[in-house]
C-alpha cells in the first residue's frame, strides 16, 4: 500500500543535515520492516554495519536479534517494523549525544505517528531513557509494559550487550516471551510466523 506521507518522510529524512553526525555517514538508517505494523522496535543508533547497508541492526547484534524475532514468530520482514533514536552513525559506535537524538528525535516522532504502534520495544538503555523514561532501569525494569500515551512500552536488554554479557540472554528471551504474550492478547492484525 503506498503512503506518500510514509513516501516523503524517507525523503526528507535522507536529505537531512541537522546534526553533526551527517558529516561523517555514509547512509541514512531510517528503518526497516512492516510500517503498517503494530510492534515496533528502537534502538539507539547504526553501528558501523548498518551505516554501510543503510539499514539497522545487521551486523552481530542483528543476526542475535533476528534470532530471537524468529523464537516468538517476529520478523523484520513481515510484522515489524525496526528504527534508531539516531539514523546516522555515531563516530565509533558511541552513545548518541543529547543533542543528536534532540535533533533526530522528530524523524522517529512522525515514523510512530504514522505507523501507530500498539506496542513499542526499546532496545537497550539509550532507547528506554529517551522513549519511556530517564529513569528507567533495563536491568530492573526489562520486561514490563508501560502505558505511555495509549502504546504498551518495554524495555529490554540491547542484542549488543548480550553478546557482551551471554548471562543476559535468558533473562532477554523472557521478555521476547512476555512480548508475544502481549501481542497475541492485544495485537488484531499481526499474525506470528514460526
Amino acid at each position: 500500500m503506498e503512503n506518500p506521507n510514509w513516501d516523503a518522510l524517507i525523503k526528507q529524512c535522507m536529505n537531512c543535515t541537522g546534526c553533526k553526525l551527517a558529516e561523517t555517514r555514509n547512509n541514512v538508517v531510517v528503518g526497516t520492516g512492516n510500517p503498517q505494523s503494530e510492534i515496533m522496535f528502537i534502538g539507539e543508533g547504526p553501528g558501523e554495519q548498518e551505516d554501510l547497508k543503510g539499514e539497522p541492526f545487521v551486523g552481530r547484534a542483528g543476526q542475535l536479534l533476528d534470532k530471537m524475532l524468529a523464537a516468538v514468530g517476529l520478523s523484520r520482514k513481515h510484522n515489524i517494523y525496526i528504527a534508531n533514536i539516531v539514523k546516522c552513525r555515531p563516530p565509533n559506535n558511541r552513545d548518541p549525544l543529547p543533542e543528536e537524538q534532540d535533533a533526530c528525535i522528530p524523524w522517529l516522532r512522525e515514523q510512530v505517528s504514522l505507523i501507530r504502534p500498539k506496542i513499542i520495544v526499546c532496545l537497550g538503555r539509550v532507547a528506554a531513557h529517551r522513549i519511556i523514561s530517564p529513569d528507567f532501569k533495563v536491568t530492573l525494569q526489562h520486561g514490563e509494559f508501560i502505558n505511555k500515551g495509549g502504546i504498551l512500552m518495554m524495555g529490554t536488554f540491547h542484542p549488543a550487550a548480550i553478546l557482551r554479557n551471554p548471562n543476559q540472554k535468558p533473562a532477554a528471551f523472557a521478555d521476547f516471551l512476555a512480548l508475544r504474550d502481549k501481542i497475541e492478547e492485544i495485537c488484531k492484525h499481526t499474525q506470528l510466523i514460526y
